[in-house]
């Protein structure tokens, strides 16, 4: 749902962003709203908006996180994504590990 204060740019990207979160195999609307939210902040984090809140503006843009933040990223997986597989898992002693802990947990 493309709203009139977007460009073209933008109805293009939340078209992009809603196609690319269906084959995912998210509902409809959960890909609409995904998309919808991911343009406003780029919207925001570029001044194209009226107002925009403080984490919009100095989180990470969107486009860059994706690459930073998946599994074949400089840093792998986060801390947080680990810990969710491993309480997936049931691996015990989870809550006490760091990050390279938990990497090798999972392995």
């Amino acid at each position: 749902m493309p709203q009139s204060a977007w460009s073209n740019k933008r109805e293009r990207q939340y078209e992009h962003i809603k196609s690319g979160v269906l084959k995912r195999g998210a509902s409809t609307s959960r890909a609409e709203e995904i998309a919808a939210r991911t343009v406003n902040k780029e919207r925001a984090q570029h001044g194209e908006s009226r107002s925009a809140s403080a984490s919009s503006l100095h989180d990470m843009p969107a486009s860059r996180r994706g690459g930073l933040r998946s599994h074949q990223g400089s840093g792998g997986r986060t801390f947080k994504q680990l810990y969710a597989e491993a309480a997936a898992r049931n691996i015990k002693g989870r809550s006490g590990m760091n990050k390279a802990q938990l990497e090798k947990a999972l392995a």
